[in-house]
């Protein structure tokens, strides 16, 4: 059966191409710097926005009637695999990611719960092997149902805890059995309402135990992925313990986790945390903690994240610059953790909205790839901090400074001058950069 009956699959035609339903600027093939334009992206979809959002918010209800939400309970997530499958074939993404109560749903008990979730990954498990589609990430999602009210991992709730090991347990089973290539922490309830009764320190040594109960039993079934904790500052707790990078890598490194795990990074948690998407990327790159990538956008009118298909070209190009000065994403990837907006309804917009933000994205390559050739940003820091590369600055660099010396050379040096930063001049510059780069 087919759900998008109207649809072929998405080509390329170039940026010339008046087609809404054709790539203009991604082109699988394409060599950047050695690599395709696939190898680089890795695209992925995500299970929970395009197959199971209906477009209600807490001032309305659905607006996208899909023509598969036509039954219910396990059934219906059988039918959800189909279109999943029908839907990364068409749009000619090469992954997908989910949640595992997203694939399917939750029985009366843990066992019936296990089994739904058995019944769905044997046929996941097809539709991978006929599409040759990939799962770049699974996770578990302890945050929806009301027993995680007081948190998963950092609950003041033994049992729950209990519960929540018994989960991330079988996803990684899971992911054993459909190949993720990684496997991703996201601490939805991971934090706390106030301090007022809470044990922050108990909570954060739990939180440390359960990582390190997963890496040993991922060890113990033969688990290969790469583990990945995804930082987020609020929504829904009030603070999150993983509240951005920075954070995440401190409480990595303060529990000797550091070499187990790499950070999965969002746009719209970047800036809900107050940063940019390349503050956050700079930082786990510089921390050699940068796996993979959520591609969203947030609206900076509004409070919330939004999660919008990206189409910010100035934001995206600077992403993809730190993302090819990490080396690339390994086994991570570009996974769209976006939605539709609630009054894009129709079925076709959920392939309008992915194909708009695979072309920013590879747009964005093209642009952060020819900054790189040209040595742009380089160029730009040898010579902001040239005054570091001889005399005392590299007496500073190197070690052989101390604060004597220092104070000598301070007192004998008549007048500071400094440089004029040409920030906006920068700036049009790399407007250029985007506007000139086919």
């Amino acid at each position: 059966m087919s759900y998008f009956k109207n649809i072929n699959k998405i080509q390329y035609e170039g940026s010339g191409s008046n087609n809404p339903l054709a790539f203009k600027h991604y082109n699988e093939n394409e060599v950047v710097l050695g690599k395709s334009m696939k190898e680089h992206l890795r695209f992925a979809v995500a299970y929970w926005h395009t197959l199971t959002m209906d477009g209600s918010d807490p001032f309305g209800q659905a607006t996208m009637i899909r023509p598969w939400e036509t039954r219910t309970g396990l059934d219906l997530a059988k039918d959800r695999v189909e279109v999943n499958f029908e839907f990364l074939e068409k749009l000619g993404a090469p992954y997908f990611a989910f949640h595992d109560r997203d694939i399917a749903p939750e029985g009366a008990t843990l066992k019936e719960t296990n089994e739904n979730l058995d019944v769905i990954v044997a046929k996941i498990k097809e539709g991978m092997k006929a599409t040759g589609v990939k799962l770049l990430w699974n996770t578990a999602n302890m945050f929806s149902n009301p027993r995680f009210v007081h948190g998963a991992a950092t609950t003041s709730n033994a049992d729950v805890f209990a519960y929540a090991a018994a989960q991330v347990k079988k996803g990684l089973e899971t992911g054993l059995e459909l190949g993720s290539e990684n496997y991703v922490f996201w601490g939805g309830r991971e934090g706390y309402e106030s301090l007022l009764n809470t044990d922050m320190g108990l909570e954060l040594d739990n939180l440390a135990r359960f990582f390190q109960m997963a890496l040993d039993y991922a060890k113990e079934i033969g688990y290969t992925g790469q583990f990945l904790i995804e930082p987020k500052p609020k929504e829904p707790s009030k603070h999150q313990y993983d509240f951005d990078a920075a954070t995440t890598i401190a409480f990595l490194q303060k529990y000797g986790l550091q070499d187990h795990f790499k950070l999965n990074l969002e746009a719209n948690h970047a800036t809900l945390a107050g940063h940019t998407f390349e503050h956050e990327l700079r930082v786990a790159r510089l921390n050699n903690m940068l796996g993979s990538i959520d591609a969203n956008q947030g609206d900076l009118l509004l409070g919330w994240d939004t999660d919008e298909f990206p189409t910010d070209l100035y934001a995206v190009t600077l992403a993809m610059y730190e993302i090819l000065e990490n080396g690339g994403l390994g086994s991570g990837g570009v996974n769209f953790d976006a939605k539709v907006r609630r009054s894009s309804f129709e079925p076709e917009d959920l392939f309008y909205s992915h194909i708009a933000g695979m072309d920013t994205f590879a747009k964005g390559l093209k642009v952060a790839a020819k900054l790189i050739e040209d040595k742009f940003f380089d160029n730009l820091l040898d010579e902001r901090y040239a005054s570091f590369k001889s005399g005392i600055g590299a007496d500073i660099v190197s070690g052989k400074a101390n604060f004597k010396t220092l104070e000598a050379y301070a007192l004998q040096n008549s007048e500071i001058r400094n440089k004029s930063s040409h920030l906006e001049l920068i700036k049009a510059r790399l407007n250029e950069y985007i506007f000139a780069t086919k």
